[in-house]
């Protein structure tokens, strides 16, 4: 029973991942928008070609990141031997680093709190 819930679980995590990843690659600028609100969006695409080539760069390579998380999330859904607690432990820290580097950022200080607490949720799930 646990087996079949911790599969089930990392397998929803994956299906996540890799879609937010694959979105995160190839529709930076919508999600982008979708996330941060127009404003803040456009804050954060630079005002030069070199800079908005560096962040369409660092957005790619972000999903890809993302995507290969997922990726992973999703061998080892099917290993037997695992806790359930390595699962949570991927949410956790990514609300850790949201607590401790995105909060430092002048155009996202006002949203860290809502990402940390839904990653904390993603985690508690």
């Amino acid at each position: 029973m646990v087996s079949s819930i911790y599969t089930l679980m990392c397998v929803l995590h994956s299906t996540i991942a890799l879609t937010c990843g694959a979105l995160m690659i190839f529709y930076s600028k919508e999600i982008s928008v979708l996330g941060h609100r127009s404003e803040t969006a456009s804050k954060l695409q630079g005002t030069t070609p070199h800079d908005q080539l560096l962040i369409d760069t660092s957005d790619s390579f972000s999903g890809l990141l993302l995507f290969t998380i997922g990726f992973l999330l999703l061998m080892v859904a099917f290993v037997k031997d695992i806790d359930f607690q390595r699962c949570v432990m991927l949410h956790i820290s990514i609300g850790v680093w949201r607590f401790f580097f995105e909060r430092k950022l002048g155009d996202l200080a006002h949203e860290w709190p809502r990402h940390a607490v839904g990653d904390i949720a993603l985690a508690i799930s």
